[in-house]
């Protein structure tokens, strides 16, 4: 289990917030090199990026590069000059619209002797009718993550509070990764002076299904670090249905506790969320 409840995006030009990062509360940091970018500075980025890594530690943080377009030559040589780099946990490809994207990736990937993952970035129409197979597609993938500004404007819908033009796109995409053991993460909350509405969307794609958040900016990761994580009653009442269940009931296939019918899938999630609990006590955040 990796713990994914924030994924701070992180401008690949910007040196004091590549430095910055490595001191913030995030799950996950995405070094970006695609839309955080001007087009004349994707060399420069390249290069922030290469060097960040070798002089900070990032620690337990999970490392993924956002690379431009792998079928373009700027996109060529972001994944050559990283997808190598001991410390990158994942390259995540922009604009996923098939599998032969993640193929063609993954074979420029091997030639480099990498050994890192692959993410997908679905942010367009196409992404979204194609998930299935996209999910399907490749075993080097491991996460979703969905690009609801890109999305919004090519399904030209606004992008309202309760999210109503995304409800399709986004339970689609979650139901992909479900069905194919990957994680998924929850498009960005734009306004970064709307508290109240950054903790609702995060609410919402919980109650969704998504395992975290991808942000724009450090003060959004509280918000996310804490609708992402189970409350304290949920992971007590966990913790006492996998102990009756161990102790010897569950040999039945069924029983009741705290009032209510467990079988063993209930079980396989309250060990989950056990263990998630465990591993946010392990990051003391």
């Amino acid at each position: 289990m990796q713990l994914r409840r924030s994924a701070l995006y992180i401008p690949g030009n910007n040196a004091r917030a590549l430095e910055k990062a490595a001191t913030l509360a995030a799950d996950v940091l995405i070094l970006d090199l695609e839309d955080a970018v001007a087009p004349i500075d994707k060399s420069v980025a390249r290069e922030g990026v290469l060097e960040a890594l070798n002089r900070h530690d990032y620690g337990v943080r999970e490392l993924v590069v956002r690379i431009n377009d792998v079928r373009s030559d700027i996109g060529q040589a972001d994944l050559h000059a990283l997808a190598a780099h001991k410390k990158i946990a994942a390259l995540l490809l922009p604009k996923v619209e098939s599998a032969d994207t993640l193929w063609h990736a993954q074979h420029l990937m091997h030639e480099q002797g990498s050994k890192a993952a692959l993410w997908a970035m679905i942010e367009t129409p196409r992404g979204v009718m194609q998930i299935d197979a996209i999910a399907a597609a490749n075993g080097n993938l491991a996460v979703l993550v969905m690009g609801t500004n890109d999305l919004a404007k090519a399904m030209r819908v606004p992008q309202t509070a309760a999210r109503e033009g995304f409800q399709y796109a986004l339970s689609r995409c979650v139901l992909a990764a479900r069905c194919h053991g990957l994680d998924i993460l929850d498009g960005v909350h734009i306004h970064l002076n709307d508290d109240q509405g950054l903790r609702h969307a995060c609410e919402q794609g919980l109650v969704l299904g998504f395992d975290g958040k991808t942000l724009i900016h450090p003060k959004q990761l509280e918000a996310a670090n804490q609708v992402f994580a189970p409350s304290a009653a949920a992971v007590d009442a966990a913790q006492r249905m996998v102990s009756a269940w161990d102790a010897g009931g569950g040999q039945q296939g069924v029983m009741v506790i705290d009032g209510r019918l467990v079988e063993a899938l209930h079980v396989e999630d309250a060990r989950r969320t056990v263990a998630l609990a465990a591993l946010i006590a392990q990051r003391g955040a």
